[in-house]
């Protein structure tokens, strides 16, 4: 067995602890404390988030989606795989040295996706992004922590309350799709999610194909302008 190399640290801003990027052989992992957030032996829930979103939204012209967190870039590259040449793909993330990552380290893995004239990358909060995109986009995947409840980051809490779902609707055009991974189910999380004026489906994905933990992916749509109701 090929024992795990320490490539880099990290700290999360405004977060709990460290990342540690790891890699074994071709095998990346990035680690949060004892608890593994991705590997690349593991990317079919990532892949699932963008290709379930794209299936949802159907043949439209100049899509727009924001992505928020770039992790191995799996979310990425489907999308891209999914979307025309007029589609416009913004990538948030928080993290500087998840960026340099993706740029060293596991430049391999991205295949060159970060370059494609479709892709923005934007290295920031991609709540702000969020609350500066008023009608902007027709999806927003969001997989930024281990699912609605922040483990890296206790501010991600705010991208899952009832004031972040209603920024993350306001950033939507009618017809638009949040779509948010998690690592298990959360039935308060769905709860909020209608709340907010969404009308929502989970969908149960394996972490590898056919194999693999299930995962969640919450896809909801904003069926149209309107408030939603108390």
């Amino acid at each position: 067995m090929i024992p795990w190399t320490l490539l880099d640290t990290a700290k999360v801003p405004d977060g709990f602890g460290e990342l540690r990027l790891k890699r074994r052989g071709d095998e990346f992992s990035i680690m949060a404390g004892a608890t593994e957030l991705m590997n690349s032996r593991l990317s079919g829930s990532e892949q699932a988030l963008a290709t379930l979103v794209c299936a949802r939204l159907g043949p439209r012209p100049a899509l727009r989606l924001l992505i928020g967190g770039l992790g191995m870039g799996f979310t990425l590259r489907a999308a891209l795989g999914e979307v025309g040449p007029e589609a416009r793909i913004v990538v948030a993330e928080l993290v500087p040295a998840v960026i340099a990552w993706a740029r060293g380290p596991m430049a391999e893995l991205f295949a060159g996706s970060l370059d494609d004239p479709r892709v923005s990358l934007h290295e920031g909060d991609v709540a702000a992004v969020i609350r500066a995109g008023r009608g902007s986009y027709d999806a927003i995947l969001l997989d930024v922590d281990n699912g609605p409840g922040g483990l890296t980051r206790a501010a991600n809490d705010g991208l899952y309350s009832a004031a972040g779902l209603g920024a993350a609707r306001a950033a939507l055009r009618p017809g638009g799709v949040l779509a948010v991974w998690s690592s298990a189910p959360d039935d308060g999380f769905t709860r909020r999610l209608r709340q907010a004026g969404f009308a929502v489906e989970e969908a149960r994905v394996r972490a590898h194909g056919k194999s693999g933990a299930r995962h969640v992916i919450w896809l909801a749509v904003r069926p149209d302008g309107r408030a939603p109701q108390e």
